[in-house]
C-alpha cells in the first residue's frame, strides 16, 4: 500500500518505523525513571533498564508477527525482529542464558505455527547464536574497530538467518540479496541513531552532574540540598515522619586559607567531605551530605529522631576532628563545630527548621568550638 498509494519505497517508511520504535522505548524508560524518581523509590538503572527492554521488545515483536502469522509473507517483519534482538542484545547488553532463551525462541515458534519446519529450527539455534554474539562483542573492553566488529557480527549471521529463511518461504536470489542489504541499511542505522542518542544521554547526566554537586569536593551542593529539603519536610509534615539535621563547618577555615593559602584551603574542603561520606556510607546511605557553603556542609537524616542521629553524629564528629591533613610536607590539624537538631511541628517551612540547627551550630561556635550543640 505505501508504494502504490504515497509513492514512498517501503525502505524509506521502514526506517521511519525502526527510529519511531527506538524513540517510543527511549521516551517510555525515561518516564518510568522520573516515576520512580518523583516518588523517591531506589532502583538499579541496568536492571529497569533490562527488564524494561526485554519486555518492551517482546510486546513489540510479537505484536508485529501477530499480524502475518499464518501467512506465506510471515517472513516480511524477520528485519525488524532482528533489529529488536541486536537492540537488546547489544546496545542494552541484556544478556539472556540458554535455560531463558529457549522457552522464548519455543513459544515464539508455537506461535509463528513454523515449529514442525527444520528451516525453522535451524534459524532459531542462528537467532540465539547472533544474540550471544552481539553480548560476547559488547562485554570485550576496547574501543578498538567498535563498528567494524558490529557489522561483521551483523552481516555473518544475517545472511545465515537469511538464508534458512529464503529456502523455507522458497524466496528468491533477488529478494534475498534485497532483504539482507535491507538488514545491513539497518544496522547502520541503528547504530548512529543509539550512539546519537547515548551522547546526548551522557551530555544530560553531566550537565545534571554539574548542576547539582560540588564541582570541588563532589559533595552535593546547596540546590540539591534545597529541593531534597523540600520533600523531605513536606513529607515529614504530612505523614509525622521523623526528620533531624546537622549542620557543620570548619573551625578557623580562614586562618587555614592565610597560613597554608588556598589551595591548602581546597585539600582540607576535598579531605573533609571524603571522611564524612565515608562514615555516613559505613552505617547508613540513606542519610545525605550536602556542601551548602564556603565550609559549611549539611546532613539531612530522613526517618531520624534527635536520639537516634547521636551514634552516627558522634562518629562523624570523631573522624573529622581527628583528622590531620598533609600537603606539601606541612600537616594541617582539623576541626569542626556542629549544630543538630530534629523537625518540630513548629516549623512552617524548611527556612524554620534551617534557622533552628543553624542556631544550634552558632552556639558550638560561640562556646569554644570543636563541640556538639543538639536540641
Amino acid at each position: 500500500m505505501t508504494w502504490q498509494v504515497w509513492h514512498v519505497s517501503p525502505i524509506i517508511t521502514s526506517v521511519f518505523f525502526i527510529l519511531g520504535v527506538f524513540t517510543l522505548y527511549q521516551v517510555l524508560f525515561n518516564w518510568l525513571k522520573t516515576v520512580l524518581d518523583e516518588r523517591k523509590i531506589k532502583f538499579d538503572e541496568d536492571v529497569i533498564n533490562s527488564w524494561f527492554g526485554v519486555i518492551y521488545m517482546l510486546i513489540f515483536i510479537f505484536s508485529l508477527q501477530s499480524t502475518i502469522v499464518g501467512k506465506s509473507s510471515s517472513w516480511e517483519f524477520m528485519n525488524f525482529i532482528v533489529i529488536a534482538l541486536i537492540f537488546c542484545a547489544y546496545f542494552l547488553n541484556i544478556r539472556i542464558p540458554y535455560y531463558w532463551f529457549i522457552p522464548i525462541i519455543l513459544v515464539y515458534m508455537v506461535f509463528n505455527g513454523s515449529i514442525g519446519y527444520w528451516e525453522s529450527w535451524c534459524h532459531a539455534v542462528s537467532v540465539m547464536f547472533t544474540y550471544w554474539s552481539f553480548n560476547y562483542i559488547k562485554r570485550l573492553h576496547t574501543d578498538k574497530y567498535l563498528f567494524l566488529r558490529y557489522m561483521l557480527v551483523g552481516i555473518s549471521w544475517g545472511a545465515i538467518m537469511w538464508f534458512f529463511v529464503a529456502i523455507k518461504f522458497s524466496l528468491s536470489r533477488s529478494v534475498f540479496i534485497q532483504e539482507w542489504i535491507y538488514l545491513i541499511i539497518f544496522e547502520i542505522l541503528l547504530y548512529s541513531y543509539v550512539r546519537m542518542l547515548l551522547r546526548e544521554s551522557s551530555l544530560k547526566v553531566h550537565l545534571f552532574e554539574f548542576a547539582n554537586h560540588d564541582a570541588l569536593t563532589k559533595a552535593q551542593n546547596y540546590g540539591a540540598y534545597n529541593s531534597e529539603i523540600k520533600y523531605l519536610f513536606s513529607n515529614s509534615q504530612k505523614n509525622n515522619l521523623n526528620l533531624s539535621m546537622m549542620m557543620f563547618d570548619i573551625d578557623h577555615f580562614k586562618k587555614i586559607n592565610d597560613t597554608y593559602g588556598h589551595l591548602a584551603g581546597d585539600e582540607v574542603l576535598k579531605q573533609v567531605v571524603s571522611t564524612a561520606q565515608s562514615v555516613i556510607d559505613a552505617n547508613d546511605s540513606q542519610v545525605l551530605l550536602y556542601r551548602t557553603g564556603g565550609e559549611e556542609f549539611n546532613i539531612l537524616f530522613p526517618g531520624y529522631d534527635l536520639q537516634s542521629t547521636k551514634p552516627l553524629v558522634q562518629k562523624i564528629f570523631s573522624a573529622l576532628n581527628n583528622m590531620t591533613v598533609d600537603f606539601e610536607d606541612k600537616k594541617i590539624k582539623v576541626t569542626v563545630s556542629m549544630g543538630v537538631s530534629a523537625v518540630s511541628k513548629r516549623d512552617d517551612e524548611p527556612a524554620d527548621f534551617y534557622d533552628r540547627v543553624d542556631i544550634n551550630l552558632y552556639y558550638s561556635k560561640k562556646h569554644g568550638r570543636m563541640r556538639i550543640t543538639a536540641q
